[in-house]
């Protein structure tokens, strides 16, 4: 028997924004391998299925890629329907095209079922388009992060010569990558807004300018976050500016 494997993406952490196409491959899965960071509700869709979590979180014990292949192939080998559920969208720093590549090379049949990313959810929370005219034309999706089989990347490149850049697994050397920024040109008083938990009930924002980020980073709660950076995200300054004048009237009455 040789089923097929879907990759589904899980959306950025809210279970009502799970795809009605994953919703659908979820009720009709066998097998379910899913990530640390998918929501149980969206995990629960999948009630006639076996599940197994093969999360990765970073500074945590996490399961080896190479034998997350291997469970896979011989899921599929086994059952009809198999899911790899991975958070946000699975081609978007999932480490899709690892699977897909060994899925393949071993014939079984694949699938992928996007999903919404956290960049979306979070400036939709924000209420700010990626791309607002006049202002923003290119986005760049980019990541400081690299594992140490892989040479690092020159992220700041791409996030440098986008209008817009939203930067994944970066929070937790936000100060540092804002000083690499400003280190090779971009503005110091560019906005940046680092959104934790996007689309979930305990979502945070902190806006700054990449100085402000740069000389006093934010206090976080460990969840997944990401940084928001360019021109658009000006009006969550203005929003700050204008609430601390508030707070300084009411507070002088």
């Amino acid at each position: 028997m040789s089923g097929v494997v879907y990759l589904v993406g899980a959306g950025p952490g809210a279970p009502d924004l799970l795809t009605l196409r994953a919703a659908r491959v979820l009720a009709r899965a066998d097998v379910v391998f899913h990530d640390a960071l998918v929501h149980p509700e969206v995990v629960a869709l999948a009630q006639r299925a076996q599940i197994f979590a093969v999360g990765k979180r970073c500074g945590a014990h996490s399961t080896a890629q190479r034998f997350i292949h291997k469970r896979l192939i011989d899921a599929a080998r086994k059952h009809a329907v198999v899911v790899r559920l991975k958070g946000g969208d699975p081609l978007l720093f999932g480490r899709a095209q690892e699977e897909l590549d060994a899925l393949r090379e071993a014939g079984i049949a694949c699938e992928i079922v996007p999903g919404v990313s956290a960049a979306f959810a979070a400036s939709a929370a924000l209420g700010i388009s990626l791309t607002e005219r006049g202002l923003a034309r290119s986005v760049a999706f980019a990541t400081p992060r690299a594992s140490a089989a892989h040479a690092s990347s020159d992220w700041a490149a791409g996030a440098l010569a986008a209008d817009t850049a939203a930067l994944y697994m970066a929070s937790e050397h936000a100060a540092e990558i804002a000083r690499t920024l400003i280190a090779r040109g971009k503005s110091p008083e560019t906005p940046v807004v680092v959104v934790e938990n996007a689309s979930l009930a305990s979502q945070r924002e902190h806006a700054a300018t990449l100085a402000e980020l740069a000389a006093e980073p934010p206090l976080l709660t460990g969840g997944p976050a990401l940084l928001l950076i360019g021109p658009p995200y000006r009006r969550v300054l203005a929003a700050r500016a204008s609430a601390t004048r508030r707070r300084a009237q009411a507070s002088s009455k």
